[in-house]
């Protein structure tokens, strides 16, 4: 009776080195990628999801070469068994935050350059003065990179813009902001308080990357109004585009999440003509959030409780993050 009481003991904890195995496997659509995350073989990977099919007599992926594939069964356990295992891996932080203490974790966020520099400071320095213990890591990290990284679970949330949300991944904003016009102090536009599209053609504009959403937002807007426009050069990064423009060589079209009023520059709003643009927290849907996730959440909700979140206009086919990363 002993000898069968521990067997059981023994195989339960061999199932969820099986589930780790397998969910690992999941998200990253490979077994030697499973392995590393878990500092594992990759026979040994490969043993764990084959006794699991052998105990559920199914077949939980498609193996094509190097890539695996959730097969329908395969999906199925995957959603019952991630946040049996996700809840498994942080007890120990859980229990702690039950207790009423959150100091000690590691807390990974991504986001791009500007959300870093102009929406993170003040939420990042209250948290880090609450939570001192706690490990902050902030990856200064593209919207697609931004979004493998939630997928494979190296980040615990990310913050950014969105303008598509795909499926799996969930969006909730917390602030929005005005698309603006800058210029030089002493341009011809700089006095007005008001711009037209036509007003804007005959000037040279600064644009970040054409690949990235403003430019295609600018090339929507002007192309729906049967109006031309002139780039006279492309710079990445919202700090990189306000001094060219202060130098006199272009204007641009920002988003106001950029500017601090110590600039020497000219500010028109123009959201007549362009959609505001929303920030917010970017997670993989059913992901489980540790304490330290939702300690910083809290965190943001309160240094934005002021600010009205207005919908935004999904007006771009694939944008990304990509200007809210680099922007």
């Amino acid at each position: 009776m002993t000898v069968g009481a521990g067997s059981q003991i023994h195989y339960k904890q061999n199932r969820l080195k099986q589930l780790r195995a397998f969910c690992h496997a999941a998200r990253t659509g490979s077994v030697s990628a499973a392995a590393e995350k878990i500092f594992l073989s990759q026979p040994t990977v490969s043993l764990q999801i084959q006794a699991l099919e052998r105990e559920f007599g199914t077949v939980l992926f498609e193996r094509r070469g190097p890539k695996i594939k959730l097969t329908p069964e395969g999906d199925l356990l995957f959603q019952m068994a991630e946040p049996l295992v996700e809840g498994m891996d942080k007890l120990h932080e859980t229990f702690a935050t039950q207790c009423g203490r959150v100091d000690q974790g590691v807390l990974n966020i991504a986001a791009g350059e500007s959300t870093i520099l102009y929406i993170l400071p003040d939420p990042v320095q209250s948290f880090v003065d609450q939570y001192p213990g706690i490990e902050l890591k902030l990856h200064n990290v593209t919207g697609r990179d931004g979004l493998a990284m939630l997928r494979a679970d190296e980040v615990d949330l990310a913050v950014g813009s969105m303008l598509e949300i795909p499926d799996d991944i969930t969006y909730r904003p917390f602030v929005t902001y005005q698309p603006t016009l800058i210029t030089p102090k002493d341009h011809p536009l700089a006095e007005k308080k008001s711009v037209t599209l036509d007003e804007i053609t005959p000037y040279g504009l600064i644009l970040p990357p054409r690949h990235l959403s403003t430019w295609r937002m600018v090339d929507l807007v002007f192309k729906q109004h049967n109006l031309g426009y002139r780039v006279t050069m492309e710079a990445g990064g919202w700090e990189v585009i306000k001094k060219y423009v202060e130098l006199g060589l272009g204007i641009s079209i920002v988003t106001d999440v950029c500017l601090t009023g110590d600039e020497n520059l000219g500010v028109i709003p123009i959201g007549q003509y362009f959609p505001k643009r929303s920030y917010g927290i970017v997670q993989r849907r059913g992901k489980f959030l540790s304490p330290q996730t939702k300690c910083f959440i809290k965190t943001l909700d309160r240094a934005f409780a002021d600010r009205i979140v207005e919908p935004q206009p999904q007006t771009v086919g694939d944008a990304e993050w990509e200007d809210a990363f680099l922007g």
